[in-house]
């Protein structure tokens, strides 16, 4: 049975359609039952470059552009570049080639073009211009030498790098280079060291054998990291159907850069944190470590979760399409990997604990007698009755829902409180108002009475749940030394609070392997800052950061960062956040913004544009996407778009469908992406929301101004191609210059 390798090629798989793609596949059936079948005509090529390559019969119409690699130890290889018409791939194969880079030990696979004879990669001419302007990576101090010589670069692909004047010229050299020529490229756009880049790809440190059996060579050059970027193992027909139907959109399956993969392989003796911005793959190297785990031990118990129930859904549909053998565990504790929501998380882990309810309930309230239905307290509500009913005597601009209900899950659920001698003593780390013992006092009795209320509603709220299950778990492992699961994956962590902490590190023993947090803090749009050491989560030494933007253009990712701008931002371990060093791999159109003079106006202009969108060649509706600041807002345009002839679907918890463009808050889209987005009603009476930052007190509205640029930057960042900017009247400060 032959071994079968497939590549990396855009040009190769993406314009097929169905109907071929089904052909390939039966094609690669045949391949792997008898690959010496005379009805497939896996046929050499007469005056080839390069004596391996073969092509195979798809139909009369189209053929398999492959490789043929004979190792004594692994024995036959297919490595599979492409299907092209009959004629193209004819021409396309007599110039392919197949190489070890000389200088990294990278496999490069080339169709219908030759390699420099030093280096590996396309040759790619550098552009001509009447006049020789400044070299952009020259400003950085680097030379041709260090691109041919340090890296390996194609030495035409350098002469180009080295020409570009700016980083959207570089962008585009970057895109006519190999999968890790072109993340090179962008490594050195960020003016770091050819050592990093190096270490960063996984480059051998040892010179590159260039003697000897080199069909043994290619083999070994396959298990490098920058090789896996572009060529991957098959290892069973399902695995290759989804590949061959994925196309280029679903690569993220197969094929992961160096860093993401180190990641996903790497083993930790303690927690570790992965941090990075949107689009950079965090979430996509938590699935895969989450299957990773699985597969090294199918009986392990892994919990991957996230903030909500609508990432948690998202997280395993992608989770099964990577792999639909992947063991999924109805419940947390079951072999397997359990996927849900954090607060499901939590209800699931109390359902399962009643036998140590009354015990975990005198240690978070100070009772055990309760009684709590499945109906959740309306934390909101109750606190602003408290508040109006109760002659607490604390300040009219601390007595409100936001920050009694912040106060009551960071400082007393996080630390057990159950008396007002222990509040009033409790250190309050992160907490922007201080209060005096008086103070204390006061806010003690509003919690007294929030208690009371819940009692007599017999309704527990979602962070109770949780500081009830973390506290559950804890006295489970205080008794038998038992935990619920191995290891736990999370991702968006950066929007989770004390309690959903507490119930985390509750659910596995410190050891290797056992907790993974993915987080970006410019998305935290939820919350306040948490220090993860408070709830013994110990990140020392084990944080590492992700910077190159899969999703984003240049263009875009330039515009999101720069609603950052001039804000300082913390991560979990209370150690500066920086975008210093985030770029993209894509180049694209720069953001439209479009002033407009009253609300018909933009209105007017947004239908205009969505209509515009629609009429383009393969651009599907719910590709589309109108982002608001509130619900209110996402009703009009939604009325709006209705009345000026575009059918416009509000998306709110429901999962999106379908055949419409779509509207949702900017908080909905959270997680999401789009081809085309418009950011509508990005005017100073919407963005920031003068009704967030009014329910704050002065000491927290820093804090809360944070939250509206990461909301932005989330916004903006949910655009692959396009991104629209609207407004009507006075524009957001936060969109600055």
């Amino acid at each position: 049975m032959a071994n079968l390798v497939i590549a990396s090629n855009s040009k190769g798989m993406s314009k097929l359609d169905g109907s071929v793609k089904n052909k390939v596949y039966d094609f690669f059936e045949k391949l792997n039952a008898d690959d010496t079948s005379p009805k497939l005509h896996i046929e050499p090529m007469k005056g080839a470059i390069d004596p391996r390559v073969r092509t195979g019969r798809v139909d009369l119409y189209w053929r398999a552009i492959l490789f043929r690699i004979d190792d004594k130890s692994s024995g036959t290889t297919y490595i599979y570049m492409g299907t092209w018409p009959h004629d193209d791939a004819i021409k396309l194969a007599e110039r392919a080639t197949l190489r070890v880079n000389p200088i990294n030990g990278t496999l490069e696979g080339l169709i219908g073009e030759a390699p420099s004879p030093e280096t590996g990669g396309p040759q790619t001419a550098p552009p001509v211009t009447a006049k020789p302007e400044p070299s952009y990576l020259a400003g950085f101090g680097y030379t041709q030498s260090d691109l041919t010589d340090g890296l390996g670069i194609d030495s035409a692909l350098a002469a180009s790098a080295m020409a570009a004047p700016d980083e959207a010229a570089l962008l585009e050299a970057a895109a006519a280079g190999l999968e890790w020529e072109g993340s090179a490229l962008l490594d050195l756009a960020t003016g770091i060291s050819i050592d990093t880049i190096r270490e960063k790809h996984g480059f051998t440190d040892e010179p590159v054998d260039t003697t000897g059996d080199e069909d043994k060579r290619i083999i070994e050059a396959l298990d490098r990291p920058a090789s896996k970027m572009q060529f991957a193992f098959i290892e069973d027909d399902e695995e290759l159907r989804r590949v061959i139907e994925g196309g280029d959109f679903a690569a993220w399956r197969t094929f992961l850069h160096p860093e993401q993969r180190k990641y996903v392989d790497l083993d930790f003796s303690g927690a570790f944190r992965l941090s990075g911005g949107a689009g950079t793959g965090k979430t996509v190297v938590a699935i895969h470590r989450a299957r990773r785990l699985a597969r090294d031990n199918p009986n392990a118990r892994i919990i991957l979760t996230t903030f909500n129930a609508t990432l948690a859904q998202g997280l395993k549909a992608d989770l099964v399409a990577l792999d639909p053998n992947v063991r999924i565990a109805e419940k947390p504790g079951d072999p397997g990997v359990y996927v849900g929501g954090i607060d499901a998380l939590g209800r699931a882990v109390l359902d399962r604990s009643r036998d140590v309810l009354t015990a975990a309930g005198k240690r978070i309230f100070g009772s055990g007698a309760m009684e709590f239905s499945a109906k959740r307290t309306s934390a909101d509500a109750v606190w602003r009755e408290v508040a109006q009913s109760v002659e607490s005597g604390l300040d009219a601009k601390l007595a409100t829902p936001a920050f009694l209900e912040t106060e009551y899950v960071a400082v007393v659920l996080a630390n057990r409180i159950t008396t007002l001698e222990q509040y009033a003593k409790v250190a309050r780390p992160g907490r922007g108002v201080r209060l005096s013992r008086q103070q204390r006092i006061a806010v003690w009795k509003l919690v007294e009475a929030f208690r009371r209320q819940s009692q007599m509603d017999e309704t527990l709220s979602f962070p109770e749940i949780l500081a009830l299950a973390a506290e559950a778990l804890r006295i489970k492992s205080e008794t038998d030394g038992t935990f619920l699961a191995d290891h736990v994956l999370v991702d968006e962590a950066q929007d989770l609070h004390a309690t959903h902490w507490a119930l985390l590190r509750a659910l596995v023993s410190e050891g290797a392997n056992d907790l993974f947090i993915a987080e970006d803090s410019h998305q935290r749009i939820y919350g306040s800052p948490i220090v993860l050491s408070r709830f013994g989560i110990k990140i020392v030494g084990r944080s590492r950061r992700l910077t190159l933007n899969y999703r984003t253009t240049a263009q875009n990712l330039h515009f999101a960062v720069s609603v950052l701008s001039g804000a300082e931002y913390t991560d979990l371990e209370q150690a500066e956040e920086s975008t210093s060093e985030y770029r993209s791999a894509r180049n694209g159109p720069a953001p439209e913004l479009i002033p407009c003079t009253d609300m018909a106006d933009e209105l007017e202009a947004v239908a205009t544009k969505v209509k515009a969108w629609l009429t383009e060649d393969g651009v599907e509706p719910e590709s589309i996407a109108i982002l608001t600041r509130s619900q209110e807002e996402r009703d009009r345009f939604v009325r709006g778009l209705g009345e000026r002839g575009v059918t416009a679907r509000s998306l709110d918890k429901s999962a999106a469908t379908p055949g419409q463009p779509l509207v949702m808050t900017m908080h909905r889209a959270k997680g999401m992406e789009f081809s085309r987005v418009i950011l509508a009603g990005a005017d100073d009476k919407h963005v920031p929301l003068p009704a967030t930052l009014r329910s704050v007190p002065d000491e927290e509205k820093g804090e809360a101004m944070l939250r509206e640029r990461s909301l932005l930057y989330v916004a903006s960042s949910r655009a692959r191609d396009a991104l629209v900017v609207t407004w009507s009247g006075k524009k957001s400060e936060l969109l600055g210059e």
